[in-house]
């Protein structure tokens, strides 16, 4: 009787001691805050692209019931714009907002998770990262630089951009500096172009002042913020290079495993929220700001001219397929890619570019 009594005894302290540690464990998780920052590589509080950050920093805090509140930096504000990714991968700051192909230098096949000329559109690339394998990949090749990166929103498909000169043929893209980033660049250097990497920001001055003779930057919502049309006459469209250019959420990964997983499922949700939020704003925005362009402050729209497209979706094969070539990673992330983007077309052909065409005739 002594030996069962003794027996239960330890059952019964154990068990106390296991309640006792699922009760701190919890009160720890309940009660303990975090304050994150999270810097971006956009002006502050600039609309869609700025305000993404802001808003999944109010849904996360909203969500936790204030345990984590996350403060918002704009570009310069206390890193460079392109700064964004090493504050992370360093850990001096926990979060970022920005756009993966501006880390082609240090990360090559990150390009694929922001716009690939002539590529995936926004519902398409959406679709591949968070149903056909690329996030997977994308966190892959994150991974090294110690960040977990999250779909953080997506402009639609862009504008070609802001011109000062026609563009009648091939002839005119020689020798013309224009700010393009990403694998778009590389294509307009093939065809005899000046590609050039500048923030939002500093695009007005350099347009104005003729350091640049063109510039995309999303489209006729930001671009009319920013005031191109009066620096440029000419909006060329469509935008080959960004067909759907999706942003990340930038987290290192240090400080992400340090959180308890009600608030990662809380990041994770919200972050999600806002990357469907933000395509949304930009395609109920982007026609009324056309409109004003053209109807209010004159801008000339103007299509490219069809062999001037093919030049650059023949220059852009041939990049991506060289790059797939030299790279390992960039070949694995193609590979995916491609094949998300044929099997996707297939299906959009008799699905929804049947009816768009149906629709307009």
């Amino acid at each position: 009787m002594k030996k069962i009594t003794l027996i239960f005894s330890v059952i019964f302290l154990i068990g106390c001691s296991n309640e006792s540690t699922n009760f701190e464990s919890s009160s720890i998780n309940k009660n303990e805050t975090f304050n994150w920052r999270l810097v971006t590589s956009w002006p502050k509080n600039y609309p869609g692209l700025g305000m993404a950050p802001e808003r999944i920093a109010d849904l996360v805090e909203e969500m936790s019931d204030g345990q984590m509140k996350i403060t918002v930096y704009g570009a310069e504000e206390q890193v460079p714009a392109f700064g964004v990714f090493d504050a992370v991968s360093s850990g001096s700051h926990q979060m970022g907002h920005s756009g993966g192909y501006f880390w082609k230098g240090k990360v090559p096949a990150a390009q694929f998770f922001t716009s690939v000329p002539f590529g995936l559109t926004a519902d398409e690339i959406n679709a591949w990262v968070n149903r056909g394998g690329g996030l997977e990949l994308w966190r892959e090749i994150y991974a090294p630089f110690n960040i977990y990166p999250i779909p953080a929103g997506n402009t639609g498909t862009q504008m070609f951009g802001w011109f000062n000169k026609e563009i009648n043929s091939l002839e005119d893209v020689k020798g013309l500096k224009m700010r393009i980033p990403g694998i778009g660049g590389e294509v307009l250097k093939e065809a005899g172009g000046i590609p050039v990497t500048l923030p939002g920001g500093e695009l007005f001055t350099a347009l104005q002042t003729g350091v640049i003779d063109a510039t995309e930057w999303v489209g006729p919502y930001n671009d009319l913020t920013f005031g191109f049309h009066q620096a440029a006459k000419y909006y060329y469209y469509p935008g080959w290079h960004e067909p759907g250019p999706m942003l990340e959420l930038l987290i290192n990964i240090d400080a992400w495993n340090s959180l308890p997983k009600h608030l990662q499922v809380i990041i994770e949700t919200a972050t999600k929220a806002v990357n469907q939020d933000m395509l949304d704003e930009y395609l109920a925005k982007n026609n009324q700001a056309l409109t004003e362009l053209i109807e209010v402050h004159g801008v000339e729209l103007r299509r490219l001219p069809d062999d001037v497209i093919e030049e650059f979706r023949d220059i852009s094969n041939k990049i991506l397929d060289d790059l797939a070539k030299e790279d390992e990673t960039i070949a694995k992330v193609y590979e995916s890619y491609l094949n998300f983007k044929k099997n996707v077309s297939a299906y959009h052909e008799i699905s929804e570019d049947a009816f768009v065409e149906s629709r307009t005739k």
